[in-house]
């Protein structure tokens, strides 16, 4: 099992933090804009940890040389079904320095961007304070 997702699966938010690169860029599945930096990346993974329910890595998908990847994962967000994946670039290094996120249904896309935006002030403040 490839440490991102173990990290990910024991809810241990320091140890995926420690995977992400300074010049980390997340791209998540409901803004348009990137957001570029391990502050904001960590403060976002947390806020997802709040709103994400029976959250289930159900596939894991890597390229021969070991530095991309894809994790396929199941939860809800406020009663809604969704299928997602993690898509993780790792740099030279083997930290994360690009994650984008997908997911799938559009009604379930639109639950997690209102719980995500219900969360975004308190991640700004965390991202501030890092």
């Amino acid at each position: 099992m490839h440490p991102f997702r173990k990290a990910v699966e024991n809810g241990d938010l320091d140890a995926v933090a420690a995977l992400l690169a300074d010049d980390v860029v997340f791209t998540s599945p409901v803004a348009f804009k990137p957001y570029p930096g391990k502050a904001i990346t960590t403060a976002i993974l947390r806020a997802v940890t709040q709103v994400f329910e029976n959250f289930t890595y159900v596939r894991e998908i890597a390229n021969p040389d070991g530095r991309d990847h894809a994790f396929v994962f199941t939860a809800s967000v406020a009663g809604k079904k969704l299928q997602g994946c993690d898509f993780l670039h790792f740099d030279e290094d083997g930290k994360i320095d690009d994650f984008t996120v997908m997911v799938r249904p559009l009604s379930a896309a639109h639950a997690l961007s209102e719980a995500m935006g219900a969360q975004f002030e308190t991640i700004a403040r965390e991202a501030a304070d890092q």
